[in-house]
């Protein structure tokens, strides 16, 4: 269907049987990602360099997508490892009308999981940026999607490659980025739809007039190989002012469970462009005051001080080493 759509798609094929892929491998070339067909959050996927060790995970990928997901199908792609992860946030009316609202960079990540999320994405061509959202609108209308949702693509830095990954069929983690930049309320809006009312969305441009930027708080220890903790929080404050937002559920004498997700809070920090986003976010970041257990606070201060994050436009694979070099010039 996407390709129906004139959507660009990197090469990729279902996987029938996990103990028998290596010709599949093949087809597709090296190096491949193994994905869940029914995954999401980095679950179910692994990184492949050669027929070796093809054979030996993707049985692995398929019996975590099976305890993830109940469902263990699999599918092969290429491997892009200098790319970006941009996604298009998108709402339809489910009759084939489609608004698009920007773009949003969630390139630094670990283990496939998203800690920073800033809208627009930084250092896009306009070229580029046409074919995100003319790509993102043209799946809304053939589908006839309805409410809010998030189409993913890889936009690589070595060459003009922009490849579609899938379509989010949710309101997204990362949806206040979009929300502050264009000032809408994508929720409300879902709301207003279900209840077979106007969602009341603007047309906007493919810019926003603000930059944002997100930053995951969780309950894990970043010098301790991002170990998860919970506990009493004792003490409790967060930066106030004009263009900074608070997303969470926790409170001072809240005791934060070990059974669930280690998602804390979502701080957000709206500026009038990126470099004043960053430095905002910068000093919210560190007026943030949790004590009772450990949190990533000081892992986002080291990403947003950092000088290829200050540039703009790291990808994926930046973060990893980045964090493993600065662990290991402390030891």
């Amino acid at each position: 269907m996407a390709i129906d759509a004139g959507v660009p798609v990197g090469a990729g094929i279902a996987i029938d049987d996990p103990n028998n892929v290596v010709a599949l491998g093949e087809q597709i070339g090296y190096p491949l990602l193994i994905k869940a067909i029914h995954g999401g959050g980095g679950r179910g996927i692994r990184l492949v360099t050669n027929p070796e060790e093809l054979v030996e995970l993707a049985p692995q990928a398929a019996a975590e997508a099976v305890a993830a997901f109940g469902n263990g199908a699999l599918y092969l792609e290429r491997y892009y490892g200098r790319a970006r992860h941009v996604e298009v946030q998108v709402f339809g009316d489910g009759e084939g009308n489609a608004w698009i609202f920007g773009d949003r960079d969630c390139s630094v990540q670990r283990r496939h999981q998203k800690l920073i999320e800033e809208c627009p994405a930084p250092g896009l061509s306009e070229k580029r940026r046409q074919i995100l959202h003319d790509s993102s609108r043209a799946l809304v209308k053939v589908l006839r999607y309805r409410g809010a949702g998030t189409v993913e693509f890889l936009v690589d830095t070595e060459s003009e490659d922009v490849i579609f990954l899938e379509v989010n069929a949710r309101i997204q983690v990362e949806h206040p980025v979009t929300e502050e930049a264009f000032g809408v309320d994508l929720v409300a809006a879902q709301l207003l739809l279900a209840l077979g009312r106007d969602p009341q969305l603007p047309d906007v441009g493919p810019v926003p007039p603000a930059a944002v930027i997100e930053m995951r708080i969780n309950a894990e220890d970043p010098n301790a190989d991002f170990q998860p903790n919970s506990g009493d929080i004792t003490r409790l404050e967060w930066p106030r002012g004009p263009g900074i937002r608070i997303d969470t559920q926790i409170e001072e004498g809240y005791r934060f469970p070990p059974f669930y997700d280690s998602l804390m809070a979502k701080l957000i920090v709206r500026a009038h462009n990126r470099d004043a986003a960053v430095a905002a976010a910068t000093a919210a970041v560190r007026n943030v005051t949790i004590e009772g257990l450990k949190t990533t606070l000081p892992m986002h201060e080291y990403v947003l001080t950092h000088p290829d994050f200050v540039a703009g436009g790291v990808p994926t694979s930046w973060f990893g080493p980045v964090w493993e070099a600065r662990m290991e010039s402390l030891t």
